[in-house]
């Protein structure tokens, strides 16, 4: 048996990676520490941890370590064991499919450019991974509309003019190296080329181009020199659609997150000499109770190890833990300094928010085939919700205090299902006390034949916090049912900012779906109280000022506010429009108009 508090004794102060196994000796979690014994042992001590956390810790029955010389070596074994185990309680992207890269086999003797999605170690260049397809093609598209590339997989043992090309130097799609039309150095250069465009080095292309075009020129090769101005210009047009200005020419990675509930999406944005030259998409699931630093960390390592090239500056918006061993290792790869960069203003702060934009932006667009409601019910952790109530309060002082009830079925609003209370049993101005009230007698009334009352919700939905949410739970345990209850807690624009779920406050991102729905159905519901309260104080008023006055009696009262509407109007109305009120003399009109 493994004696846990016995081997944590026997933990080294020394930087190392540590895994943890289940008792079928599956690994959970891999991790690395600056401090093998403090580290670990941190996970066995009674303190506050997050739920997926606490959980994995229940499920350990060993762990063993690996020491490294430092914590550098430490993040890389750790990167190497994530990338090979893909442990569950670690923060992995949302699958494990294979991207595909760009390969340049630089080892044949007239190189090739296609997509692969299997990385070997065979001396070719690779760019990538690259997580858009479609992306993909339409850049290979590009590099072979620019470069008449050889794209067999012949391997030419003599090259002979004997040799019958194929179809693609008919078409000056290729330049036939396999008939000598191309020499080894010629096609060599042309591969340079490809690279550098797949670098994003596109301006030192067109300088060369340019020369070359000028050389045909003058030695009278105009067919060529076309040829070449069109290629100049193809590079010019994609050139000028991916500058970004004021940046510097420095090659630079933008990693923006965009998080909500227990997806985080992150957008990669590849800055190569100043322009925009690629971005990626990439998905974490299970993320609720993980901070967008610690994301973004655990994204970083995954990334990069997997690529060939580090840029010289990477944009994050929020500083990392272990950034200073991310910079050496990154710098390790790169084979110069490498800079994690935290922008607060200026163009790389502007060039950050258009990444998470982009990030936002791909979690609406997974959302669309997702209703609002599915998408509540999996963040708040509810099997499902078709039919949602929600409950305001409305008063001014002590007098005509309302409650509300609106109805959302299939994120719809239901208006006929919608219900307006006269609070009876609370004669102050008591939200609390109010709510429970009108929970009470809409939960009383559930076996009545009003529809609105007769099927039960499946979350209930309290305009405020802990107080109305507490209130409601009461108001739901005494009638005997079991209905989730979740409050709106807003900010001091009365906009919605949480969910006050079990307790805990689950901030909403101002622009997703659940967002929308939520504030929506906080708008409806404060609509419908307020427009009751209205409505009440209005007939109040109405009665009230009316009846004080001599020669208004009910018949003429309800003749006066059928025609104007409300007292403003009947106040604005001449003597004569008065006068036209069956029984309203003159002096009845002008006694009206100055008493009100």
């Amino acid at each position: 048996m493994f004696d846990i508090k016995a081997e944590l004794k026997k933990l080294p102060n020394q930087s190392g990676v540590y895994i943890m196994h289940d008792q079928e000796d599956a690994i959970l979690y891999v991790g690395k520490a600056v401090n093998l014994k403090n580290r670990v042992s941190q996970y066995f001590q009674k303190s506050a941890k997050s739920p997926r956390i606490e959980k994995m810790i229940s499920k350990i029955c060993r762990f063993e370590y690996i020491v490294t010389d430092n914590e550098v070596e430490a993040l890389i074994l750790e990167c190497n064991l994530i990338k090979k185990y893909r442990p569950p309680y670690n923060v992995m992207l949302k699958d494990d499919k294979t991207y595909p890269y760009i390969k340049v086999t630089l080892k044949e003797q007239f190189p090739r450019v296609f997509m692969t999605r299997s990385y070997v170690n065979d001396g070719s260049k690779y760019y990538g991974p690259y997580t858009d397809v479609t992306a993909v093609h339409k850049m290979l598209d590009f590099v072979k509309d620019l470069f008449p590339l050889k794209m067999c997989r012949k391997e030419f043992k003599e090259i002979s003019k004997e040799n019958r090309p194929c179809l693609n130097y008919h078409i000056k799609k290729c330049l036939a190296p396999c008939r000598g039309e191309v020499s080894v150095v010629e096609y060599r250069e042309m591969i340079r080329k490809v690279c550098d465009f797949l670098d994003g080095k596109i301006e030192d292309i067109i300088k060369q181009l340019t020369e070359e075009m000028r050389e045909a020129s003058e030695n009278l090769e105009y067919e060529k020199a076309g040829s070449i101005r069109d290629k100049i210009f193809a590079l010019k047009k994609i050139s000028e659609k991916q500058t970004m200005n004021n940046l510097s020419k420095d090659d630079i990675d933008v990693i923006g997150i965009n998080k909500i509930g227990d997806t985080a999406n992150i957008e990669v944005f590849t800055v190569r000499s100043g322009k925009l030259v690629g971005r990626e998409k990439y998905s974490f699931q299970e993320v609720s109770d993980v901070e967008e630093a610690e994301i973004v960390e655990s994204f970083m390592k995954q990334f990069y190890s997997t690529r060939f090239y580090i840029p010289k500056s990477i944009l994050i918006r929020n500083e990392l833990s272990d950034q200073e061993n991310i910079e050496k290792w990154l710098s390790e790869k790169r084979g110069s300094a490498v800079t994690i960069l935290v922008p607060k203003r200026g163009e790389k702060n502007r060039l950050l928010e258009m990444a998470e934009k982009n990030a936002h932006e791909s979690f609406k667009a997974e959302s669309k085939e997702v209703n609002p409601s599915q998408l509540l019910a999996k963040l708040i952790g509810i099997p499902e919700i078709m039919k949602i109530e929600a409950y305001d309060i409305s008063n001014i002082g002590n007098e005509d205090i309302v409650g509300g009830m609106v109805t959302f079925v299939d994120n719809k609003p239901a208006k006929n299902l919608y219900r307006k209370f006269r609070i009876k049993t609370v004669a102050m101005q008591d939200d609390i006390s109010c709510t429970y009230e009108v929970v009470s007698r809409r939960l009383h009334n559930a076996d009545s034949k009003d529809e609105a009352f007769s099927v039960l919700p499946d979350l209930i939905l309290a305009d405020g916090g802990s107080g109305q949410v507490s209130a409601i739970l009461r108001a739901v345990d005494e009638a005997g049912y079991a209905i989730p209850v979740v409050g709106m807690v807003k900010n001091s624009k009365h906009q919605t900012k949480a969910l006050l779920v079990n307790g805990k406050n689950i901030a909403l991102a101002h622009y997703s779906e659940i967002f929308k729905f939520i504030y929506e159905i906080q708008e409806e519901v404060h609509r419908v109280a307020i427009g009751y309260h209205r409505l009440l104080r209005s007939k109040k008023l109405k009665a009230s000022r009316l009846d004080d006055i001599e020669g208004i009696g009910e018949v003429r009262k309800a003749e006066l506010l059928k025609k104007f509407g409300d007292l403003e109007k009947i106040k604005e109305a001449s003597v004569e429009e008065l006068c036209e009120i069956a029984g309203i003399t003159e002096e009845i009109a002008r006694r009206l108009k100055e008493e009100l």
